[in-house]
């Protein structure tokens, strides 16, 4: 009996998206946003925008994407592209996993497809850094592929059309709204189909705000817009509270140069290029007893700005110090490990993350005073 009702409702809601799936198309047509990575393009521009899409804002990707595609236009130069300059290109938009992981794909494709990106789901899932949803992406839109993309977007506008209740981010409540994205997919335009609801749920079945319900094609249809509780769903999940940690960050220059500091190959911005940061709130004197244990001979330390920074999971409260040094005792040593660059060097070549902003607007600064 339960199976009975269960199937009576899914036939009830495959007869509502039949009507659903023309009027979404139709408004795609006439409103689908302008692109660089939509229409006639290679399939590698769809891959690389998925990923740059993810937990990235359509507006933020643009310039990213325009200027990854002009220095890695293929996919054989992606995977011959060095770890420095591929860094330095994502520098700025984050998880900076996603770029290494875009590598590995590249070589795995140039070693096993001929340097060619597969169209079908299962393949493209063999591939580093691509989960279900970036595969179905590729699959329908680049190919053409009957395969839902169902990301957060999807799932908040068939939630809401269909007063989906209970926990729709993973488990039975996930798999009802693949089945429902899924069982309307036309044949022929699967990646229009996916691209409708995605832009949809981007532009006006918007989250952590009033939704644009005046504006969508879909209103007479929206369950939730009928009962009057579009900001009910998709059910929140209770988000973790974020880690506070306190991190001193020193600005150590010799004059002409500043020196930089490799951070751990795992964890936490892995790999990436930063100024030496000491863990914890440092007083001035402090980082004055500091410096004198490490038997660093330093001519000035005065306190700079302080700055916060907040990843998803952990929030950076950090003080700074400017430190002037004599750098030619510190290199003797290289106890310290640290590579001193020039401003130039670092703004241009280097991937300092955007958790040092502040500390690079300095170096921007300083370089203006330079001309």
């Amino acid at each position: 009996m339960e199976n009975y009702i269960r199937n009576k409702k899914l036939e009830r809601i495959w007869c509502v998206m039949r009507n659903i799936s023309k009027k979404l198309l139709e408004y795609y047509d006439k409103h689908k946003r302008d692109l660089a990575w939509r229409g006639e393009v290679p399939a590698y521009y769809t891959w690389i925008s998925e990923i740059m899409l993810q937990q990235t804002r359509v507006e933020a990707v643009k310039p990213y994407f325009a200027r990854f595609i002009e220095e890695l236009p293929t996919i054989e130069a992606l995977a011959n592209c060095e770890e420095e300059k591929l860094m330095k290109l994502w520098q700025g938009l984050g998880y900076y996993s996603r770029a290494r992981n875009l590598k590995k794909a590249a070589c795995q494709i140039m070693e096993n497809y001929g340097g060619e990106l597969p169209a079908e789901k299962k393949e493209l899932l063999q591939l580093a850094g691509i989960g279900p949803y970036t595969a179905g992406a590729i699959s329908s839109i680049a190919y053409g592929r009957k395969e839902t993309a169902v990301d957060g977007n999807v799932i908040r506008v068939i939630s809401r059309l269909f007063a989906i209740d209970g926990n729709v981010l993973e488990g039975k409540g996930r798999q009802k709204i693949e089945e429902i994205a899924y069982q309307e997919l036309p044949e022929e335009r699967a990646g229009d189909f996916n691209q409708a609801l995605m832009d949809l749920g981007a532009t006006i079945c918007i989250p952590n705000g009033a939704p644009l319900c005046h504006l969508c094609p879909l209103q007479l249809e929206c369950q939730a817009y009928r009962n009057k509780e579009v900001e009910k769903y998709p059910e929140k999940k209770k988000k973790k509270e974020r880690k506070l940690e306190r991190q001193t960050i020193l600005l150590v220059s010799d004059g002409r140069n500043f020196a930089l500091e490799k951070r751990k190959d795992k964890g936490l911005l892995a790999g990436l290029w930063q100024f030496p940061m000491l863990e914890g709130r440092l007083s001035l004197q402090e980082v004055r007893n500091y410096l004198k244990e490490k038997g660093i001979s330093y001519s000035e330390v005065e306190e700079y700005e302080p700055a916060i920074h907040i990843f998803s999971h952990v929030e950076w409260h950090m003080v700074s110090y400017k430190v002037e040094v004599q750098r030619w005792e510190i290199r003797e040593r290289n106890e310290e490990n640290w590579l001193w660059l020039s401003r130039e060097e670092i703004l241009t070549q280097y991937s300092v993350p955007s958790a040092f902003k502040v500390y690079l607007d300095y170096l921007k600064q300083e370089q203006r005073k330079l001309f």
